[in-house]
């Protein structure tokens, strides 16, 4: 039979060898949000992978083929963005975006995935009519 002290101190190693685990498995699924201030005041921080919110900025917005180029700012600072594939069918000039992946060495941010961020306040449609299916 096992002392208690033995016991403990099996105990406290197998705990420490799964913190390790949880910890490292964690590790690679953490993405930071970033601001565009806070990718432009420090770049190196953006080259692992992030989050980065903003508006897109009016007259931004360029696709060619499958390549979809827009600006993200807030603040006053403004980081362009290359994506490829297409963006959700709500992404527009002038909504807030949240963007994932990685600040390039040209200083583009090239993202693999594009989220519209919406408002938590439900407004009803300005015309007032409701559906037929409601009654």
């Amino acid at each position: 039979m096992i002392r208690r002290p033995a016991r403990l101190s099996l105990l406290a190693v197998l705990l420490a060898a799964g913190g390790l685990l949880v910890t490292g498995a964690l590790r690679d699924t953490l993405t930071y949000y970033r601001t565009p201030g806070e990718v432009l005041a420090n770049p190196a921080a953006a080259r692992d992978r992030v989050r980065l919110g903003g508006e897109v900025v009016p007259g931004s917005l360029r696709r060619d083929g499958e390549l979809v180029l827009f600006r993200l700012a807030e603040s006053g600072h403004e980081v362009a963005v290359r994506q490829r594939g297409a963006p959700p069918e709500t992404f527009r000039e002038g909504e807030d975006a949240v963007v994932e992946g990685r600040l390039g060495v040209d200083g583009v941010f090239d993202a693999d995935h594009v989220v519209v961020r919406h408002g938590n306040e439900y407004r009803p449609s300005p015309s007032g009519s409701e559906p037929a299916d409601a009654r």
